[in-house]
């Protein structure tokens, strides 16, 4: 699952000068899955909780590849984490959180990137995914 980037996108970036939210703007057409999803745990955080996970496991391989690509792309990762203002932390195929950005010192960030939480959130299920 790769972007689709708009010719005014590419040219953007052969000029080196790239508009982040236009860069966006991409990512949100592109990866409508995965988009939504980081939106409703903005939105969940927006509203007071500490911090907000997704642990279900996307409909296809489709949409799972959607949050791969979300998730795996540093350069999209960030653009998102900054465009909401977030951090996001990812585990499996599909376990999500997003946290404030000021209390990445929080236990509960701590323990979800834990080499513990990682291990302990692995199942024979998710062995290939």
């Amino acid at each position: 699952m790769s972007l689709n980037v708009s010719v005014h996108l590419i040219d953007q970036a052969k000029a080196g000068k790239v508009n982040e939210a236009d860069f966006v703007d991409s990512i949100r057409e592109s990866l409508p899955y995965a988009w939504g999803i980081v939106e409703n745990l903005a939105e969940r955080l927006i509203r007071g909780e500490e911090w907000a996970n997704y642990s279900v496991a996307p409909p296809t391989e489709k949409h799972r590849a959607q949050l791969l690509r979300m998730m795996g792309g540093d350069a999209i990762r960030g653009a998102v984490e900054r465009h909401f203002g977030i951090k996001l932390a990812f585990q499996n195929c599909h376990n999500v959180a997003a946290f404030h950005q000021q209390n990445l010192d929080s236990r509960a960030y701590l323990d979800f990137i834990s080499i513990q939480s990682q291990i302990l959130n692995q199942t024979p299920e998710l062995v290939d995914c």
